[in-house]
């Protein structure tokens, strides 16, 4: 009687659950369905592009990486969050891309989409190391920390074998993206360009940088848009819902983070 009880008290939530908080079913896009691809199509590219410009006033190399975040610590930590955040939102944004190119590419979908989403592992893994090097400036100084990383810089890591992977991968994914006809010309060019972003440790901007970002905002942006358009659009009142479950995830989860 008991388990029968939980059983029903289980199923009367998920119910009230899929009233509170709909979720869209859509032919083609069940995962990571509209909202989530559509809108990390446009939030991604913007990130990374706030990220490079922010640190376009400082020399590419990671001395005045470093020197940079000693003088400006707060420019530079928002510079190289908005484009490691960038980073993470992209592959919704890829996965979803990739299927629709796979509906009549699927070879150029299957190593476009893999390569790149295995490169965004790599720039991730590379976020942490900038993270840690930015840190030896605060917690001891930025002779040391410069050392520190003169000295381990190159070092072997295994994300070294996923880097020429995103380099092809935006390619690979750009020509799929144009034989497929989910792009015109002009935007599948600018989707390959996204291959000249540099990638390592404590990159700075170079004119590559602006070029690459621009160029993934110009082919991913549209896109995202016109996903976020072909369905119906949602109540305000289930908007609102989603909005303030999201913010109190983010809240949770940012508490919980900190917490150690």
């Amino acid at each position: 009687m008991l388990q029968k009880n939980r059983l029903q008290f289980l199923f009367s939530m998920k119910e009230n659950l899929a009233v509170l908080l709909p979720i869209e079913k859509a032919e083609g896009l069940e995962f990571p369905g509209r909202w989530l691809g559509g809108s990390t199509m446009i939030l991604g590219p913007l990130l990374l592009l706030i990220g490079v410009v922010l640190r376009l006033p400082f020399s590419f190399f990671f001395p005045a990486q470093l020197a940079a975040f000693e003088n400006y610590p707060t420019l530079m930590f928002v510079s190289y969050s908005a484009f490691a955040a960038g980073n993470v939102l992209l592959w919704p944004a890829i996965f979803l891309l990739a299927r629709r190119i796979g509906t009549t590419r699927p070879g150029w979908a299957l190593f476009g989409g893999a390569f790149v989403i295995f490169g965004l592992f790599a720039r991730t893994f590379h976020a942490g190391a900038d993270h840690l090097a930015f840190q030896l400036v605060h917690v001891q100084n930025l002779e040391l920390a410069t050392k520190a990383v003169a000295d381990s810089y190159g070092t072997y890591h295994i994300f070294h074998a996923a880097s020429p992977a995103i380099i092809l991968g935006w390619v690979v994914l750009a020509i799929g993206a144009y034989s497929s006809r989910t792009m015109g010309w002009f935007r599948s060019v600018a989707l390959g360009l996204t291959a000249t972003l540099p990638l390592g440790i404590l990159k700075g901007t170079t004119p590559f940088s602006v070029v690459a970002t621009l160029g993934l905002c110009v082919a991913l942006i549209p896109q995202g848009v016109q996903i976020l358009c072909a369905g119906p659009r949602p109540q305000v009142r289930v908007i609102i819902r989603w909005l303030l479950f999201l913010i109190g995830l983010a809240i949770t989860f940012f508490l919980i983070g900190e917490a150690g």
